[in-house]
């Protein structure tokens, strides 16, 4: 049984091994793991902001994440996610692998105000 889901925005789909997206929105795929760090699954980024349709924190809830593991995201996109009670952090990992490990190992805050993409327009 899993217990927590976390997704995590990627530009390919090599698993573990993905290269973790620069923006959670703009990414190719979205990357699922259990919390022991196992890969779920890996979906392609059907959102509006890659010619879809919907929201990016809606596909994400649409799949039964808890958590995003990223490297950037906007203030609006944290909010979206605090609304869907899901969980943001932020840090910098060039793959899965190490954005989970960072995680596990509680070497990153839960995602606020001060972590969002300082290019974004407010």
């Amino acid at each position: 049984m899993i217990v927590l889901k976390i997704a995590v925005p990627t530009e390919e789909k090599r698993g573990l091994n993905s290269r973790v997206s620069e923006h959670f929105g703009r990414c190719a795929a979205y990357t699922f793991l259990d919390e022991k760090g196992d890969l779920i699954e890996v979906i392609e980024n059907t959102s509006r902001h890659m010619g879809g349709v919907g929201m990016p924190p809606d596909l994400i809830r649409g799949h039964d994440a808890d958590i995003l593991l990223c490297k950037g995201i906007g203030h609006k996109a944290i909010a979206l996610f605090e609304q869907l009670g899901i969980d943001v952090y932020v840090c910098q990992a060039e793959t899965v692998k190490e954005i989970f490990q960072i995680w596990k190992n509680r070497q990153v805050d839960k995602a606020g105000p001060d972590d969002a993409c300082k290019s974004e327009k407010k």
